[in-house]
């Protein structure tokens, strides 16, 4: 088994890899193509009982068939502009939707599957629906056409994105977790901030910081950095709650980190029409903001608890630090230089960072070559890449036949209006109902889904109302993240809090007093638009994260220091005037 996985992880790297330098290839022809590279993965290695198993192999071999036969007639197809042609179509068209939503399901949870058959629901019988939010509607041979034939459903823009983006750096992130990048992103962040008060806190907030950024997710970022920080925390004194808390809420702000900020970023790409590197530059100041303000309420805590520094022999000696620190500094070092310097596309440049990343495989932090070693850390870079990519495909098709109903019914033109109304045509009330939709969805779908779902839906109506594209779509990003450390379904803070064996809910009161950031950043980008404009206005940008950092640090020490009440509350106060005004 392990060696049919190793083969399918190094097929589906080298279909993606192979698709930057081969040229143009039909949209019709790779998006399938990635699904069935994805099914293997999620439909067939099933892990329940035997229905599981055969309901798996037998839907996926269809699902295999189905899609394999898209990219097959893409010409043909192309001529019937999304309209079915007789019962094979149909039934192909039926088996591509229902497997879809069995390998979201399988992959995440029912959540976000039954969001996407409620769509459906919504397309094929929303013509009998009264009012304003009816559809006109259209034969179930167009309706199914357009979202499994044509690039208006499952292989639309989104599916384009995971085809030709995300699963590049999806790899890129497999080749260096495989790799020592992980202990030279500990090992650099103990050595950083280990010997400050509060330093085993600080070494979570550097290490998550670097490594959520090529993770994506705040549930990996915890298990992993997390299965060294918190017994290090637990182990000098550290409150539990305040160690998972710390975990939870640093894990979480990886997401939002360049250069990488998981799938979400590329998504951003694709969405909003902007450069990748400009959505890196407007990302970077809200990210450094973040982290500031997770920072400076670990010191409070610190001073408050008197919390202890790392003691020195527990720290790495700086060799190993400059050694380990390489396994992730040269590969970053490849794609910046790519990106920035040559002026190649991020992909190219990622592909040539997997390429210097994957020779760094061959040698251990010691630099020494052991073929057995070598091959074990290039096969569980192929297994990994496999199957994140797999998931994120999952994730990415159901999303898109949301989306695809959205466009085929005009639903999001009518929720677009819905907010407007509701919102009496403000701004401020519209990003409250955007913030509470975000929180809401996030709690049961990945942040790249809630993201998407939300921002189709809301971000027409926060741009009407006068936000630029790129600074609504950060504004929902950021607030689909919210569900990570926010009750009553926050992810990362059950996993830290069952890694320190503490109350969920008191490491998530913790999490949301250190991560108070999350919530008033995106707030601040709108309040201060110069915030993300990094790239084309430094000194405004600059400007305006010094004003918000100050805030930031007077609400963080007024939610955490042990004054009396009421100098706590003109604190806090204060603090939000300078961010706000």
């Amino acid at each position: 088994m392990q060696a049919l996985a190793v083969g399918a992880g190094l097929a589906s790297i080298v279909f993606h890899l192979g698709l930057i330098f081969s040229g143009l290839v039909p949209n019709l022809v790779s998006r399938p193509l990635h699904m069935v590279l994805a099914v293997p993965w999620i439909l067939y290695a099933a892990t329940g009982g035997r229905v599981a198993r055969v309901t798996g192999v037998a839907l996926g071999t269809a699902a295999i068939a189905a899609a394999l036969w898209i990219a097959a007639h893409a010409t043909e197809l192309g001529d019937q502009y999304g309209y079915l042609e007789g019962p094979g179509q149909m039934a192909i068209a039926v088996v591509l939707l229902v497997a879809v939503l069995e390998m979201a399901r399988r992959a995440i949870g029912w959540p976000l599957p039954l969001v996407a058959v409620l769509a459906l629901a919504y397309g094929l019988l929303g013509q009998h629906i009264p009012g304003e939010f009816g559809h006109a509607g259209q034969s179930l041979a167009a309706f199914l056409g357009t979202l499994t034939i044509a690039e208006g459903g499952l292989w639309g823009s989104l599916t384009g994105v995971s085809v030709n983006i995300v699963a590049v750096f999806v790899i890129l992130g497999a080749v260096l977790n495989a790799g020592a990048a992980g202990e030279g992103f500990m090992n650099l962040a103990t050595a950083a901030a280990g010997h400050l008060r509060g330093g085993a806190a600080k070494v979570s907030v550097l290490a998550s910081a670097l490594f959520g950024s090529i993770s994506g997710s705040a549930s990996a970022n915890v298990a992993s950095t997390g299965a060294v920080t918190l017994p290090t925390m637990t182990r000098l004194g550290y409150p539990a709650r305040l160690a998972g808390a710390v975990e939870a809420v640093a894990s979480s702000g990886g997401q939002i980190m360049p250069p990488l900020m998981g799938a979400g970023a590329f998504v951003m790409v694709e969405l909003t029409g902007t450069p990748y590197p400009s959505i890196m530059a407007a990302a970077l100041l809200p990210a450094l903001l973040y982290f500031l303000a997770v920072w400076v309420g670990i010191d409070a805590h610190a001073r408050r608890d008197g919390l202890r520094a790392i003691a020195a022999e527990d720290r790495p000696a700086p060799a190993e630090v400059l050694r380990s620190a390489a396994f992730f500094a040269v590969p970053f070092g490849v794609l910046l230089w790519g990106m920035f310097v040559t002026g190649v596309t991020p992909t190219y440049a990622a592909s040539l960072a997997i390429l210097a990343g994957a020779v760094l495989l061959l040698v251990d932090t010691r630099l020494r070559f052991e073929p057995a070693a070598a091959a074990r850390r290039l096969s569980a870079a192929a297994v990994s890449a496999g199957r994140q990519i797999a998931v994120i495909a999952s994730i990415i098709l159901c999303a898109s036949i949301i989306i695809g109903v959205l466009g085929i019914t005009g639903l999001g033109v009518k929720v677009t209006s819905a907010i407007l109304s509701l919102s009496g045509g403000q701004l401020w009330p519209a990003l409250a109902l955007t913030a509470a939709a975000c929180l809401l969805l996030g709690m049961e779908v990945p942040t790249t889904a809630a993201y998407v779902i939300c921002v189709s839906i809301a971000g027409p109506a926060l741009t009407e109302l006068g936000l630029a594209p790129l600074q609504a779509h950060l504004f929902v990003f950021w607030y689909a993240l919210l569900s990570t450390i926010t009750p009553p379904v926050c992810g990362a803070v059950f996993i830290a809090a069952g890694m320190v064996g503490e109350n969920w809910l008191r490491v998530a009161v913790t999490a949301m007093t250190l991560g108070v950031g999350l919530y008033l950043i995106p707030l601040a980008m709108v309040a201060n638009p110069g915030l993300i404009a990094l790239a084309e206005q430094p000194p405004a940008a600059l400007f305006a994260a010094v004003k918000i950092a100050l805030g930031l640090v007077l609400v963080s020490n007024a939610l955490i220091s042990s004054r009396r009440a009421g100098m706590r509350l003109v604190t806090g106060l204060a603090g939000l005037v300078v961010v706000f005004v």
